[in-house]
């Protein structure tokens, strides 16, 4: 308990550990060089503070410890990552929604409606929302070939983008019929929205001044 009072101290006042409480930490690996270790750490530049040999090096933190900007930085490469792929989507819903009303559509119960009065709804929407994906995204099959057609799946085929029904036993190559060839984008060109616009605001409300 002496030794972590001091400890905390001596790193306070004087931003070193007390030769008691540096005698505790690992030794530094073979292949890290005392310029490796921030200056803070140190407390002298690596020139004037060769590396130390023994345990009394006034060093304030272990090695791993470093560097925790280094550590952070794919954490915030994901979360970065993460967003665009939330405002990409927002982006496409909001397109759609202007476009073809499809939030509208989706979100409205049909069961007080004929069937021949959705179809002549579904038209509108399917060639607007259609409008949309043509001039912002460019797909094609993952897997070419006609719904009922018969297929093969290869050795070593993605998962991602072949999903398989039925018996798998045994290694591929499968042969089987396919259901649905799948989409693949191969291209988006989606618009870049201004940095105080709220991605999560798909349509607005609108009013009607009286």
């Amino acid at each position: 308990m002496w030794i972590a009072f001091r400890a905390f101290f001596s790193l306070l006042f004087l931003g070193r550990l007390p030769r008691e409480a540096a005698r505790y930490l690992p030794a530094l690996p073979p292949d890290v060089a005392a310029g490796d270790l921030p200056r803070a750490a140190t407390g002298q530049s690596a020139a004037q503070n060769p590396r130390p040999t023994d345990a009394s090096a006034t060093i304030s933190a272990p090695p791993a410890l470093a560097k925790p900007a280094a550590a952070a930085e794919p954490a915030r490469q994901s979360e970065n990552a993460a967003a665009l792929r939330t405002e990409g989507a927002l982006m496409l819903l909001t397109l759609l929604q202007r476009e073809g009303r499809l939030l509208d559509f989706l979100r409205e119960s049909l069961d007080g409606y004929d069937d021949a009065a959705i179809g002549v709804a579904v038209r509108d929407i399917h060639r607007d929302c259609r409008k949309v994906l043509d001039a912002h995204l460019k797909v094609e099959p993952v897997m070419p070939g006609q719904e009922d057609e018969a297929v093969s799946v290869p050795k070593g085929f993605d998962p991602s983008e072949v999903r398989v029904i039925g018996n798998t036993q045994g290694e591929p190559p499968w042969k089987g019929v396919l259901l649905h060839h799948g989409w693949r984008v191969v291209d988006a060109k989606l618009p870049t929205l201004a940095g105080d616009v709220d991605r999560h605001v798909i349509a607005p409300a609108e009013v009607k001044l009286t």
